[in-house]
């Protein structure tokens, strides 16, 4: 009895350090993003369901600064001023502007890509894995609500620069996205009117306007 009880207290003592150390390292890259003026990642992202025999892949780009994102990514532009999203698509020729932005779903948009962790969610160190040199430690996150869609989510972050190297998500559907940072940099002098939608550039297409 004496040696299961050691055996416990061992066991919730690592369990305890796993989690301490994970909440120290996503601190830091919380901290990191947030010294930041803005940020500009190119990345691979890949969509995969085995059972549905479904596997996408595919590159884009975003510019972040603040809650304000312009992402590119399947032919299609997403332009957030932080208060309205203009999607739009140059091959339909159409904007979609949506108003109502519901941040409180479980998808992971630019603007929270590097810090949505820090709500909502479990998380313990998981491995450590050497990518083309680089040391990534892995921190397994696990949405606090039962009814999430998402089963879990491993962030791969750089152990030496504190930056996210990529995302895993795990569906509950066994839908599995990935996403890797190719590309990242930082403080980049940016157009005053990057984040800003110019109605003028798009008098020919489609204005679908959304709730």
């Amino acid at each position: 009895m004496k040696k299961f009880l050691t055996l416990l207290l061992i066991t919730l003592s690592l369990n305890t350090f796993a989690q301490n150390k994970a909440k120290t390292l996503l601190n830091e890259v919380s901290e990191k993003v947030k010294n930041y003026d803005n940020i500009s990642l190119d990345f691979k992202y890949v969509l995969e369901n085995i059972s549905e025999n479904i596997k996408q892949e595919t590159k884009g780009d975003v510019v972040m600064q603040g809650d304000k994102y312009k992402l590119n990514i399947l032919g299609i532009s997403r332009l957030y001023d932080g208060k309205t999203m203009y999607s739009i698509s140059n091959e339909d020729e159409e904007v979609t502007i949506t108003s109502n932005i519901d941040d409180e779903n479980d998808a992971i948009t630019p603007s929270k890509m590097l810090s949505f962790y820090e709500d909502g969610y479990t998380y313990n160190l998981d491995i450590m894995q050497n990518i083309n040199g680089r040391k990534i430690q892995y921190v397994k996150l696990t949405p606090i609500d039962s009814n999430s869609e998402i089963k879990n989510i491993l962030l791969g972050i750089d152990a030496q620069t504190k930056h996210i190297y990529n995302l895993i998500q795990i569906g509950k559907n066994s839908t599995k996205t990935t996403l890797t940072v190719n590309s990242f940099k930082t403080n980049e002098p940016l157009s005053k009117t990057l984040f800003t939608f110019d109605a003028n550039k798009y008098k020919d297409y489609y204005i679908n306007k959304l709730d």
